[in-house]
Parts: C-alpha cells; sequence; structure tokens
C-alpha cells in the first residue's frame, strides 16, 4: 500500500463479514493499509510478556518481603508494611502514568512501572498466610526437632502457602494486561513502532465513524484474553484450594 495515497477508504479494508470484505485481510486494514490480524498476533506477544514478566517479578519481590515480614516480624516488617501502605494510598493506573512520563515510553519501563507497585499485593497476601501458619503445630514440631528458620519456611510453611500465590499471580497477570493496555491507548507504553493491543484501539479512533474495525477488534482480543486468563485462574483455585472442595 502507497503510504501517501490520498483515498482513505482504499486503504481501511473492512473484514471477511463486511459486504466488501474478502479473506486477503481477514479482519480488515488500519489507516495505513496494515493487515489487522497480523498486528494482532504480534501484539498477542508484547501483552503475554509484559504479563507473565510483571507478575513474575512481583511474586518474586512479594515473596521474599512477605516471607521475611511475616515470619521474623520486627522493624522489618513494619518498615515494608508501611511502605506497601503508602504504594496502596496511590490508585495503580495514576502511579503508573506517573512512573511512565517520569521513565519514558519503553518495555523495560514498562515493566518496571508496572512491578514498582504490582508486588505489595503478594506481599500482603504472603505476610498474613505466613503469620497464621508459622503458630501451627506442625511449624512447632518442625521447631523442637532441631530444624533451622530457613528449613521451616522453605521444607515446612512455603508448600502450604504457594497455591494461594499461584492463584493470585494468574489472575493478576489480567490485570497487568489491561493496564499494559491502558498505557499504550494514552502513548505512554509500548512504543508507537511496536504493534500493541493499545495503541491499535488509540490509531483507529479517528476512524470509528468509517472504519470501526480498527479499534474493537484490538478491544475484543484484549477482552478475550482477559476473560481467559480470569477463567484459568478461577479453575486453579478451585482445583489447589482445599476448602472449596467437596466430598
Amino acid at each position: 500500500y502507497d503510504p501517501t495515497q490520498g483515498d482513505l477508504r482504499a486503504r481501511l479494508e473492512p473484514p471477511f463479514w463486511y459486504n466488501e470484505g474478502t479473506w486477503v485481510h481477514p479482519l480488515g486494514t488500519d489507516g495505513l493499509g496494515r493487515d489487522i490480524l497480523t498486528r494482532i498476533i504480534y501484539g498477542a506477544r508484547i501483552s503475554l510478556s509484559v504479563g507473565v514478566l510483571s507478575v513474575a517479578i512481583s511474586v518474586l519481590i512479594g515473596l521474599i518481603l512477605g516471607t521475611l515480614a511475616g515470619y521474623y516480624r520486627g522493624r522489618f516488617d513494619g518498615i515494608v508494611s508501611r511502605l506497601a501502605d503508602l504504594l496502596l494510598a496511590f490508585p495503580f493506573l495514576i502511579f503508573a502514568i506517573g512512573v511512565m512520563a517520569f521513565l519514558g515510553p519503553g518495555f523495560m519501563n514498562l515493566i518496571l512501572a508496572l512491578t514498582f507497585k504490582g508486588w505489595v499485593e503478594f506481599f500482603r497476601l504472603v505476610r498474613g498466610e505466613m503469620l497464621a501458619e508459622k503458630t501451627q503445630e506442625y511449624v512447632e514440631a518442625a521447631k523442637v526437632t532441631g530444624h533451622s528458620n530457613t528449613a521451616i519456611i522453605g521444607k515446612e510453611i512455603l508448600p502450604n502457602i504457594i497455591q494461594s500465590v499461584f492463584v493470585l499471580a494468574t489472575l493478576r497477570m489480567g490485570w497487568m494486561i489491561i493496564m499494559e493496555a491502558s498505557l499504550s491507548f494514552l502513548g505512554l507504553g509500548i512504543p508507537p513502532q511496536i504493534p500493541a493491543w493499545g495503541s491499535m484501539v488509540a490509531a483507529g479512533r479517528d476512524y470509528m465513524l468509517v472504519a470501526p474495525w480498527v479499534s474493537t477488534i484490538p478491544g475484543l482480543a484484549i477482552v478475550l484474553l482477559v476473560l481467559s486468563i480470569n477463567v484459568l485462574g478461577e479453575g486453579l483455585r478451585d482445583i489447589l484450594d482445599p476448602r472449596l472442595k467437596i466430598d
């Protein structure tokens, strides 16, 4: 397609279900004549990468800090808990916008902005579970038999709380994908030259009256992906949480 072509409608080819649509471009093309299906597939890699990496780093930070704070308590617990409370006072999206405005658009900057506050929920979950489990009889028995604190945490307590962390991580992955799409929609996430679902939705706003598929199809892709991840998280919760099992 000639980018200098003056006829906008010639570049905006509709999807196959429209009257003039064809299977050459099954989901149509955007204002620059680029195939939307190809950009959707490429943008899925961006969304999944951001979701997996940001959640993995958040889990790692939250698991370490929550374990130390919940088991040992003391001044360290007080400092980290107050920091977590401070971060919770800021709305996630507003906080991420501020961080991205300071760092600038970019993949790694986006991961950093999302994990800067994303670890807080994992920290609170692990800390609460650790406080509850450290008073159980099996932990007291391990102490009596001479196990070290490291062995008690790694072999006794963590295996009993890790399933809750996995379930929360799966559910939060969908949230991170929405945050990435929101930041890209505002022009603060993935750079414009890289196909991302949020920026694709933003680019289609100028064509809503003549080519609504440019925005709606990437938006539907976001909805389907997040819904699928949430359903997976609910299934993992039903499988891993013994309290939900019915004899």
